[in-house]
């Protein structure tokens, strides 16, 4: 008997690619879609993915994971926006709600032996263990947003879109007209449609209030503000205050509604410390050379990793800029790219 996949259907081109890929290696391919709110927006993903799951002529089944994702993403997010830390919602999300939630609904319930996800990941098995190598494509490195699975997780998951890049997942999606062919690249916040930002999300939420600006390094008070959570460690934009060098936001007081600013020198700093580490696989060393993000989109920065218990200090071998608390941070393999793991600032 052929072996069940369960494919997590977005209605977009890259999981749908993943069914049709799946579906012509001989697998039993089924579609398993999230509910993630009660919008109309997740009622689109829904039909958009049910009608990738009948042009493909595979079984669908959605879930409706709207409690799960309003406690383990959204109100996070809005929980480390108010606490002044930089949140990163889709982590959370992969977690609890697509290698949680989904994952057990599509293994347990639906009786799948494996989840296929389209993902741009290469996982490959070295020993007795599963390791997340970087897929074929470099712009679509997403191994930053895989940090949470488990060894479980990982011997139990698929990612079929690995040796592709996206231009012929593109040409894939269109030479078989798959319902998706033309559907744009997901945004980085699911629940925030544009034209809604983060910041107009946040101060519908959140009542204006009055704060200061003040210099880090003199302390003096600078100008105002109607609320800290409008900003980010980095931002140079919006500051709205005449300087003869550029301001950035170098820190944030939640707790006296203070955003601090300085120039840009003022915002590299060599070393963190990382706590809530997961690690991919055991580690058996205490201290090492690794490759480190702290954000998604830049590039990775040589470092020197110390575990201690469930933290890790990471020493930079350069200073790198806008560390900012409750960001997600993973370190990599020095030699090959391999996801080692990875915590929260």
């Amino acid at each position: 008997m052929n072996k069940t996949v369960a494919v997590a259907l977005s209605g977009g081109i890259d999981s749908s690619v993943t069914a049709l890929l799946l579906k012509r290696q001989g697998y039993n391919v089924i579609g398993v879609t999230a509910k993630m709110t009660d919008t109309e927006e997740s009622e689109l993903v829904i039909r958009n993915a049910e009608a990738v799951a009948k042009k493909l002529e595979i079984p669908f089944y959605p879930a409706d994971l709207t409690n799960i994702f309003k406690e383990k993403v959204i109100n996070y997010f809005e929980n480390s926006y108010k606490s002044g830390e930089t949140p990163n919602p889709c982590i959370m999300c992969n977690k609890y709600v697509k290698w949680g939630e989904l994952f057990n609904f599509a293994l347990e319930k639906l009786g799948a032996e494996y989840m296929a996800t389209g993902h741009y990941a290469n996982l490959k098995k070295d020993g007795n263990f599963y390791k997340l190598y970087p897929a074929s494509d470099e712009h679509k490195d997403q191994l930053y947003f895989l940090f949470s699975l488990s060894q479980n997780q990982l011997s139990r998951t698929l990612f079929p879109l690995a040796s592709l890049k996206k231009d012929e997942v593109r040409k894939i999606a269109f030479d078989n007209d798959l319902p998706s062919k033309s559907s744009k690249e997901s945004q980085d916040i699911c629940f925030i449609k544009a034209p809604m930002t983060a910041k107009k999300y946040l101060n519908n939420i959140l009542p204006p209030r009055r704060g200061d600006f003040i210099d880090k390094t003199t302390g003096k008070k600078l100008g105002e503000h109607d609320g800290f959570w409008q900003y980010t460690i980095g931002q140079r934009k919006g500051i709205g205050i005449a300087s003869p060098e550029a301001l950035y936001v170098t820190g944030i007081d939640a707790l006296n509604n203070i955003v601090y600013v300085g120039f840009k020198q003022e915002l590299y700093s060599d070393n963190l410390i990382l706590k809530d580490i997961n690690w991919n696989y055991p580690q058996d060393k205490k201290a090492f050379e690794a490759l480190v993000k702290i954000r998604y989109n830049m590039h990775s920065a040589p470092a020197e990793i110390e575990i201690n218990g469930t933290e890790c200090t990471i020493n930079f071998k350069a200073p790198v800029s806008a560390i900012s608390k409750g960001q997600a941070c993973v370190l990599y393999d020095i030699n090959d790219g391999h996801l080692l793991g990875g915590g929260f600032i």
